[in-house]
């Protein structure tokens, strides 16, 4: 599903704020688009806060401004520990 929003929890209480990720893949798996020349922190820590707010695990960081070619990591959230794999 493109362009979902999705409802931010703090402390079990759901906030008026929604995280508005690229894409979701059978609502387990968020999907963020770049188009910059280098991924940054920034990008990571974007993907981290949305798997932390909705509690899916898994997110992917494609990033089609780099060249020559796509570059993409995987950023896994498993039992509560947070992973990036490049």
């Amino acid at each position: 599903m493109s362009q979902p929003q999705l409802p931010v929890t703090y402390r079990g209480r759901t906030l008026n704020h929604r995280f508005v990720p690229d894409f979701t893949c059978f609502e387990m798996i968020i999907v963020e688009i770049k188009a910059v020349k280098e991924l940054t922190d920034e990008h990571r820590s974007q993907v981290l806060n949305y798997l932390h707010a909705t509690g899916y695990e898994l997110g992917l960081l494609v990033n089609f401004g780099h060249f020559p070619k796509v570059e993409s990591e995987r950023i896994a959230n498993t039992r509560g520990k947070v992973a990036a794999v490049s």
